[in-house]
């Protein structure tokens, strides 16, 4: 059983609101890959060199042409042989002086010859050649041929084998080993899919800001004259899917310039040096065309903080740390060349990144308003059908704290539950339906629940109702429902009347009692407890003690402020050597008043549901038989009870 806080916004990652991603490079990134043409040449010459080599081996000395058996002996018995050298059953021989004289009217001059002997053998041949007195040589044969051959360069054709996969493995990833310090960075071309702060909805701060930059970058006489300097770095910090790589986009669609584009992971390799290396190509690249554009995304992934963590630092991520603040602010720095970067974790980036000279401007880009969300509804339903009675402006309002990429993804769902549905369009129901699939989950269908936990489960989201109806500052009910989805076992839907920016003690009063009214219903109408309440406790003790530690409304601990309400992020390890701002007895105060809040909210709930026990089982009974009631019907409910609403 879940009942839905509206203090917590919607998180998803950082997408680009259903924008089409970026366009490709301008042709093939320079030596991000090998020709294929040259590495065929290559192995066809390594070939040759291998077939020379075993020729070169197994083959003897040229000794003049091959002759037969009976041509030798015939020579043998004239007396023509001189010299003859035998190697297995290969023989190679040379010819007196006076035998080359008489043969040279012959058609076939030799003076050297090889012939073989024959497979039955020749018992005859060397007293033959002893009594011709014909010098001997003899040679061990060589045991070298083709096959010995390969398989001695087996192991070497292996491993020429697997280099060449290697290879061309990073060829295909981009990765070539001569070209891997050169930066990743694609070139935008507006051209082909073009982005403009049209196509961004909302943010209407951070366009204002960055169209100050476009408008510098296309005539920069304006600002010179009056001696403004164009920044060196624009930071867009948000929360994840707020549209900061879609504005990022709408600069390069805007601006006449070259836009690089390029993730802080690109940086990072294997090798030492390396990120270092492709930060100064990536500067050169740009310094070349300016002015131009650079925008990394995910900043943090090479920008935190040095020395930081437990295990300490990374060099090779500080050195290409280091490289890119020489880059933006150092001995030599980049004229023309404005790097943009996005963020949704700048508490742990570098302080040297933060500083002006290199990132001088932030610029924040939060979770959208309610007009903005009915806005970015709007251009996400391009190209859907959508039913007459679908109101947007009432989408918006019960969609608070969701973020763009969520709004694009409701409408996704949307489309796809009309389709399930085989609707011709997309109806409020559809919608509905959703909007409950994406803060809940899928439903959980063929679930069997007894009589005794449909029951308990509609008293639990009744009291959530009651009390919500009730209590003057609490928000209005959009939607009760006992339909089990995802973890949930029920929800309790509440539709702000507007958004709200700064928040007063009575309406987060009221909030809790909200919360923990589920339990009270538990124990009021069934006179026990269930673990149905335990993300409303969790939530409940979240808000008492920010209410305390962070806000200074503790009645006891005044306007204090406890370093217990600290966000730091424990993976810095800054948190293990700090200093405790707070004694023991100052924590145990902090737990004293949380409790003390708690304790107020849960009486008033049970208070509530007391003096409005009518109505809390009007809203069950309805629950039991219909599985979900709307906030009208729960008006209609009170109304007959006579509860005020």
């Amino acid at each position: 059983m879940k009942h839905r806080s509206q203090f917590a916004s919607s998180q998803s990652d950082d997408r680009d609101d259903g924008q089409p991603s970026s366009p490709p490079p301008d042709g093939p990134e320079e030596g991000g890959g090998i020709d294929r043409g040259r590495m065929v040449l290559w192995v066809l010459f390594s070939f040759v060199i291998a077939y020379w080599i075993v020729s070169a081996i197994t083959a003897g000395p040229d000794h003049g042409p091959k002759i037969a058996y009976t041509t030798f002996r015939e020579h043998l018995e004239q007396g023509e042989l001189q010299q003859v050298r035998v190697k297995g059953e290969r023989i190679d021989g040379e010819l007196s002086s006076e035998a080359l004289f008489v043969s040279n009217g012959d058609s076939t001059r030799y003076d050297r010859f090889v012939t073989y002997l024959p497979s039955f053998g020749d018992e005859e041949l060397l007293p033959d050649l002893r009594q011709a007195e014909v010098e001997i040589e003899t040679e061990r044969e060589s045991d070298t041929s083709w096959w010995s051959v390969l398989i001695g360069l087996a192991p070497l054709l292996f491993l020429f084998l697997l280099g060449f996969l290697f290879l061309r493995g990073m060829a295909s990833q981009g990765r070539n080993m001569l070209s891997i310090g050169r930066s990743k960075a694609k070139r935008a071309e507006p051209e082909r899919e073009k982005t403009t702060f049209d196509d961004v909805a909302g943010a209407e701060g951070a366009k204002s800001e960055l169209r100050e930059l476009v408008q510098y970058l296309k005539s920069p006489g304006h600002f010179q004259a009056l001696g403004a300097a164009v920044p060196k770095g624009v930071l867009l910090v948000g929360p994840p899917g707020t549209g900061k790589t879609l504005l990022a986009r709408a600069v390069a669609g805007e601006a006449d310039v070259p836009f690089f584009i390029i993730t802080g992971s690109d940086f990072m390799e294997m090798f030492v040096g390396v990120g270092a290396k492709r930060v100064r190509d990536l500067f050169d690249k740009a310094k070349k065309v300016a002015p131009s554009i650079i925008f990394i995304d995910e900043l943090d992934s090479v920008g935190r903080h040095r020395g930081a963590g437990l295990g300490g630092g990374h060099d090779e991520r500080e050195q290409t740390l280091n490289q890119l603040l020489s880059e933006l602010d150092g001995f030599e720095p980049s004229e023309n060349v404005i790097v943009m970067a996005a963020t949704n974790r700048p508490d742990i980036l570098d302080p040297a990144l933060l500083r002006p000279g290199r990132f001088d401007r932030h610029i924040a880009v939060d979770l959208p308003s309610s007009r903005e969300r009915a806005e970015i509804l709007r251009i996400h339903a391009r190209g859907k059908p959508l039913a007459d009675d679908l109101d947007l402006d009432e989408v918006a309002r019960g969609t608070p704290g969701f973020s763009g990429a969520d709004l694009q993804n409701l409408l996704n769902e949307a489309a796809f539950t009309a389709a399930r549905e085989d609707h011709e369009n997309i109806r409020p129901s559809d919608m509905d339906e959703a909007r409950d699939r994406v803060l809940m989950g899928l439903e959980r269908r063929g679930l069997a629940l007894s009589d005794r936990q449909v029951e308990l489960l509609a008293y639990h989201e009744g009291g959530h109702t009651l009390v919500s109806a009730v209590l003057p500052h609490a928000d209005p009910i959009h939607k009760v429902t006992i339909v089990p989805r995802g973890r949930s076992m029920g929800a309790t839907h509440q539709m702000p009347e507007d958004d709200r920016y700064v928040y007063e003690r009575n309406y987060m009063l009221d909030r809790l009692a909200v919360m923990l009214a589920g339990r009270a219903a538990e124990n009021v109408a069934l006179d026990t407890t269930t673990t149905g309440a335990e993300d409303d406790l969790r939530q409940a003790t979240s808000l008492a003690r920010r209410m305390v530690v962070d806000w200074g409304m503790g009645e006891d601990t005044g306007l204090m402020v406890s370093s217990q309400g600290s966000n730091q992020e424990v993976f810095l390890g800054e948190e293990l050597t700090q200093r405790r701002e707070n004694s023991e007895a100052t924590a145990q105060l902090v737990d004293d008043e949380v409790r003390s809040i708690l304790e107020q909210s849960y009486r008033r709930a049970i208070q509530v549901i007391e003096e409005h026990r009518d109505g809390l089982d009007r809203i069950a009974r309805a629950l039991i038989e219909d599985e979900k009631i709307s906030g009208e019907r729960v008006e209609e409910l009170l109304a007959e009870s006579g509860a005020p609403q």
